[in-house]
């Protein structure tokens, strides 16, 4: 992570926007203290991109791995989820 005091960022603000390139993010800091987060593009595209539902992620995983090498038995999960129908409610 790198710092700069905002003195510094204002006269060098295009070094600092190269040097995005080279980190993630970037703290200005106003004396001494951090004030804001600047991140470069792709750091940004990351973190604000659609992430996968469980599903979906899921689903994704179980395509991309097989489970007999993990050495999981296909059938682990089978006793695991409750099926009775929950405790009787009066409204």
């Amino acid at each position: 992570m790198k710092q700069y005091s905002m003195t510094r960022a204002r006269n060098k603000l295009s070094a600092l926007v190269r040097d995005l390139d080279a980190h993630d993010h970037i703290e200005p800091t106003q004396y001494g203290n951090p004030v804001a987060i600047w991140v470069s593009l792709r750091a940004f595209q990351r973190l604000s991109g659609e992430q996968p539902d469980f599903w979906n992620a899921n689903q994704a995983f179980r395509q991309s791995h097989s489970l007999e090498q993990l050495n999981i038995e296909p059938d682990v999960f089978n006793d695991v989820r409750q099926t009775s129908p929950g405790r009787e409610v009066h409204f």
